[in-house]
């Protein structure tokens, strides 16, 4: 089993930032790919950020340039820097893992930390 918690959720005004985290424990092995989703209020969960072990990243248009998906494999943990930070960021964040293991997918979710973007 995967346990993610995140971290670093909060209130925040038009053009602030925040650094959410998401550190992974259990059976974290063969963890291939992290990302970031949210999901707004009458709004479908939607893929933020995401990054490879080989460190490629892929980004929602409507976040590029502003925010930055990292990992720190020595701690096992997955961040999103958020900067310049809109109303319509706000949202659930979740954190999600995925194992790719012969050909079969795992995935694994946080509990998700609210972002509230105040204007």
């Amino acid at each position: 089993q995967v346990q993610l918690v995140e971290s670093g959720g909060g209130l925040v005004q038009t053009g602030g930032s925040l650094r959410l985290s998401c550190t992974l424990s259990g059976s974290i092995f063969s963890i291939n790919l992290l990302g970031w989703y949210r999901q707004a209020p009458g709004k479908q969960r939607e893929l933020v950020a995401g990054i490879t072990n080989g460190g490629n990243t892929n980004y929602a248009d409507s976040v590029k340039g502003r925010f930055t998906i990292s990992r720190d494999n020595a701690k096992n943990t997955v961040y999103l820097q958020m900067n310049s930070l809109k109303p319509e960021d706000t949202a659930v964040y979740y954190c999600n893992a995925n194992k790719l293991i012969m050909g079969l997918a795992y995935a694994y979710w946080g509990q998700g930390t609210q972002v509230t973007v105040s204007s």
